[in-house]
């Protein structure tokens, strides 16, 4: 037990020295913290150490999932979705299909099925992996792809392992296999939706910031482990939890709760991202010690690794080069329904207009007032989302960036030691899918960073100084709208602060309107969001010493 304790803090110290010293030596701190689990794993106290593939997949993959779906903005999530998706799904069973061609002829008696499902397992791009891309400056919308694509693509490469495994002893059926993913998705699409509601529900009654960021810890795994039990992905339930808790949070929880929910969360993100990589690292060792028990070339499966991620990487960009010719199509086709759009928008600027303008569009149909909003919501986003786009183009040095981010992590491993025991040369085929997470974090890891810097433009700064005079102006709009206190009671202490929170409030009504319409760069708005919060809580501080 002490043993085990003692290696349980020199881990979280060295995970703190890796994220202290890697940004210093021009190194990621997960290529550091790899190389240290590798030197780990001769030491004597790990000659018997095995990780359940269980503990990564079902332990520290919901947590890690929900935090960055959390932190994700719901409206760039929107506006890439049907790119995202085709990353996460086509672009994940095209690579499972073309690899298992590939691991089918190099690897000697390994029938296709089985050439699926390790291609299956090396497809997907890792969550925890694709962080090294937020350490440099790469487009706002090369992030939100990434993460939207690794946050989604694990549960098509999980349901299509099981795919393939299942259909070594059995018929493959098509339909049955596309009726499996459907039915994973849609449970987990509902049960998620379900604990993210409930969630705030619950964390909107407890005003003890320390106890609601405990709540929260629950909450990923209240989401994966239902779904999981229902035959469902557990991984997608968290996702989709996270996002509405994103997305719902500013709304339903105190600037407290949610400052403590950042900084614990940040933490908890750096111990289990540090803890991913140390034990790759640290499973190396036994991984080569069992293909050499075979007798089996480990060189032989590193060279087989490498043809693997070249293999993915082509098909990569074989896939993106398409994907960004579409999306610059759409945002030519935008343009010039941004044009109408404005129109209607002016048009609308009265009453009159907004009913004739409504009935005109819908076909002389008359609406409510709510629909009448909806309406005028629906064309200020559409008009944002074409500004999003054509802000914010993606061309060849962004579609390099989403190619070459692309990287396998711990996933890829986890999903490879859950192969069963019978499968045909297992060790070489789960040291092939460490080689691929270990090359592509070694050659793309450590190459993403002067790369970007190459070929990256320097970001101009002119449109953020105009969203953010643009963001002062709507602050001001909206303080004018709250009724000051009369001018006797504007001198207690407890009316003025009192007019403060109330300005505080329409400001932040009046900026999570301008996030839920687009209007505004979503870092920019979180920016004056924080700074909202933090004038929030020192305003309560001040009022509860002087009370």
């Amino acid at each position: 037990m002490i043993e085990l304790l003692v290696v349980g803090v020199t881990a979280v110290l060295v995970i703190a020295a890796a994220a202290v010293a890697g940004p210093r030596l021009g190194i990621a701190a997960p290529l550091v913290l790899v190389a240290v689990g590798v030197a780990a794993g001769f030491l004597p106290v790990f000659d018997s150490t095995h990780i359940e593939a269980e503990w990564i997949l079902e332990g520290i993959l919901p947590p890690l999932l929900y935090s960055s779906a959390v932190s994700m903005p719901g409206m760039n999530f929107r506006r890439e979705f049907g790119a995202i998706s085709g990353l996460s799904v086509l672009l994940v069973v095209g690579s499972a299909l073309l690899l298992g061609v590939f691991f089918m002829l190099v690897v000697p008696g390994l029938g296709f099925a089985w050439g699926v499902a390790l291609g299956a397992i090396v497809s997907p791009t890792d969550a925890v992996a694709t962080s090294i891309i937020k350490q440099t400056s790469v487009s706002p919308r090369v992030v939100a792809l990434l993460d939207g694509e690794s946050l989604l693509n694990d549960a098509t490469a999980l349901v299509l392992l099981r795919t393939a495994v299942v259909a070594v002893a059995s018929t493959f059926s098509f339909w049955g296999a596309l009726g499996t993913f459907g039915y994973s998705v849609v449970v987990a699409v509902l049960l998620g939706g379900l604990v993210g509601v409930l969630n705030l529900v619950v964390r909107r009654r407890v005003t003890d910031p320390a106890v609601n960021t405990v709540i929260s810890f629950a909450v990923p795994f209240a989401a994966a482990v239902p779904a999981e039990r229902l035959g469902a992905s557990g991984l997608v339930a968290t996702v989709v939890a996270g996002l509405i808790t994103g997305v719902r949070a500013p709304r339903d929880l105190s600037p407290q709760n949610r400052l403590s929910d950042a900084q614990n969360w940040r933490t908890v993100e750096l111990v289990l991202e540090g803890a991913v990589f140390l034990t790759m690292g640290v499973q190396i060792k036994s991984i080569v010690t069992a293909v050499e028990q075979e007798h089996a070339g480990v060189g032989a499966a590193v060279l087989i690794a490498s043809g693997a991620l070249v293999l993915t990487v082509l098909v990569r960009a074989a896939y993106v080069a398409p994907l960004l010719a579409v999306l610059l199509w759409r945002a030519r086709q935008g343009v010039k329904l941004q044009t109408r759009l404005r129109d209607i928008q002016e048009r609308m600027a009265t009453p009159e207009g907004r009913q004739e303008t409504f009935q005109e569009v819908n076909r002389g149909r008359r609406a409510s007032g709510r629909a009448l909003e909806r309406f005028e919501s629906r064309v200020t986003q559409g008009i944002a989302t074409v500004d999003y786009f054509v802000r914010q183009p993606l061309g060849w040095r962004e579609g390099t960036a989403v190619v070459w981010a692309g990287m396998r992590g711990a996933v890829t491993v986890a999903a490879a030691q859950t192969l069963p025991e019978d499968t045909p040369q297992r060790p070489v085929l789960v040291l092939v899918a460490f080689a691929v997470a270990a090359l592509s974090l070694l050659v793309q890891g450590g190459t993403i960073g002067p790369l970007l810097r190459l070929i990256t433009k320097t970001p101009g700064t002119a449109g953020t100084g105009d969203e953010q005079a643009r963001i002062m102006e709507m602050l001001r709009t909206s303080t004018a709208a709250v009724p000051p206190p009369p001018e006797r009671a504007a001198r207690d202490f407890a009316a003025a602060r009192d007019y403060q929170l109330a300005v505080i409030a329409a400001q932040r009504s009046a900026l999570l309107d301008a996030r839920d319409h687009g209007t505004f760069d979503a870092d920019v708005l979180t920016e004056a969001l924080a700074g909202l919060d933090a004038s929030q809580i020192a305003i309560e501080m001040r009022g509860s010493f002087a009370g």
